[in-house]
């Protein structure tokens, strides 16, 4: 005697690729100052050890994708390309006032950005992302030890910082193959929301 069984549809794993993405505690964010000791290995590490640069990275990914032709690889290329400069001016030590100040609300605005959708012209688009990448290249430059080669320690931050921004496009266009775009919407708002928490020491103090 058989009877029919109710099978549930399965849930497709990849929509919830965000969630599973983001979903990490804050109390991460603050960089160790550990790591590998050779050049290379500890330039692409570092962008690695803070999910404060990891969420900023894969947002701008996961922005990017929002666009069309161009725009999908441009905003991440300057990014880089800036960040490069960033990195410069953080091994000189020359000043650079805003730059802890630039990754916190690189998450705010990137995070509510995708929450809402928002569509920007293009110069202030081109703004933002300089600004934001000369912030997190300024902190990757200022914490670079002195006992390894500045060359390599740039090269391996900024193959890791292409490569986030590769993971935050590759889970946009999943995003809207698979889970519907909502889920990048949801995305913003665990990215604004961890630059909120990053901002409140510095607004109480």
């Amino acid at each position: 005697m058989g009877s029919t069984a109710t099978m549930k549809k399965p849930v497709p794993p990849l929509k919830f690729f965000p969630l599973l993405l983001l979903i990490a505690s804050p109390l991460v964010f603050a960089h160790t100052g550990d790591g590998p000791h050779n050049g290379w290995l500890h330039g692409f590490t570092h962008p690695l050890s803070g999910l404060d640069h990891i969420l900023a990275m894969v947002a701008i990914g996961l922005w990017a994708a929002q666009g069309y032709g161009r725009i999908v690889w441009l905003f991440p290329l300057i990014f880089v390309v800036v960040m490069g400069l960033g990195g410069l001016l953080g091994m000189i030590a020359l000043p650079l006032a805003f730059a802890k100040y630039g990754i916190m609300f690189s998450l705010v605005i990137l995070g509510a950005l995708l929450a809402w959708r928002k569509h920007l012209p293009l110069s202030v688009n081109v703004l933002l992302i300089g600004l934001f990448a000369l912030s997190h290249g300024y902190a990757h430059g200022s914490e670079m030890p002195s006992s390894i080669s500045l060359p390599s320690y740039a090269a391996g931050f900024m193959l890791a910082t292409m490569l986030l921004h590769l993971c935050g496009i590759g889970l946009a266009l999943l995003c809207k193959k698979f889970a519907g775009a909502r889920w990048i919407r949801f995305s913003g708002i665990i990215i604004a929301g961890s630059g909120g928490f990053l901002l409140i020491p510095k607004a109480a103090g």
